[in-house]
């Protein structure tokens, strides 16, 4: 704590950190206590009982939050021919092939989100030590593998976000802006948990839930009564 910020210290005073709070509660608290001078970005921490190291206990896929994230995405599509033009009339910030892996080969990362069509796995393969440590390797199982390229460019910029487990079994996701209503940042919660619920591994034993924590970028984590998710989600 002696290395934290007096704004995040002065946070902490707030409310009492040790405490489970009912979902909607902590959420209300999280997005009071985010007081720093930009838009500050909510995120959900999960802690599932599952072993990532065991390929079908490894939790992965995509959600669609209904009220977006509140962030523009910069969103790159490895494409050719009509597909690039596809790519392009539908709003893709950047579009190419191997000049834009000579790009990241370099060093350029200035985006946040990779598309490719399955035909340009091959050029995209020859990234994956660059791009898969930053969680931006396109993916069939993400939806970044495709040939429906104006689809997939709409759901992301439209707020459609990837998630996957960590190795240490915990999925953090955002899951919209400190200056989004209540009831918004509620809505996009609850589609959010409900998703993981319903993708929980049939290999997955014991207790599914064991924490959930909201936090704001700046501010302190507050942590959630995992029941009480159960409820909001209606299971």
């Amino acid at each position: 704590m002696s290395n934290r910020s007096k704004r995040y210290l002065e946070a902490v005073e707030k409310y009492e950190r040790e405490k489970k709070y009912e979902a909607k509660e902590a959420i209300g608290i999280a997005k009071d206590l985010a007081s720093a001078n930009f838009d500050e970005t909510l995120e959900v921490a999960a802690n599932l009982g599952v072993n990532p190291k065991h390929a079908d206990q490894n939790v992965r896929g995509t959600v669609v939050l209904p009220n977006g994230t509140g962030k523009d995405v910069t969103l790159l599509v490895f494409a050719k021919g009509e597909k690039a033009r596809e790519a392009e009339e539908a709003g893709a910030d950047f579009v190419g092939a191997e000049d834009l892996a000579e790009k990241i080969e370099d060093g350029w990362l200035d985006f946040d989100l990779a598309i490719a069509t399955p035909d340009m796995m091959s050029v995209v393969g020859k990234l994956g030590r660059i791009l898969g440590p930053k969680g931006l390797m396109p993916n069939p199982k993400a939806g970044t593998v495709t040939f429906d390229l104006e689809q997939s460019i709409k759901e992301f910029k439209a707020g459609k976000l990837e998630y996957r487990v960590d190795k240490n079994g915990v999925i953090h996701v955002p899951f919209g802006k400190a200056s989004f209503d209540n009831e918004d940042l509620v809505e996009n919660f609850k589609t959010l948990l409900d998703t993981l619920v319903r993708e929980r591994p049939a290999a997955a034993k014991g207790r599914y839930l064991r924490t959930v924590t909201v936090s704001s970028t700046m501010g302190p984590g507050v942590r959630i009564e995992p029941s009480s998710v159960m409820t909001l989600i209606g299971r």
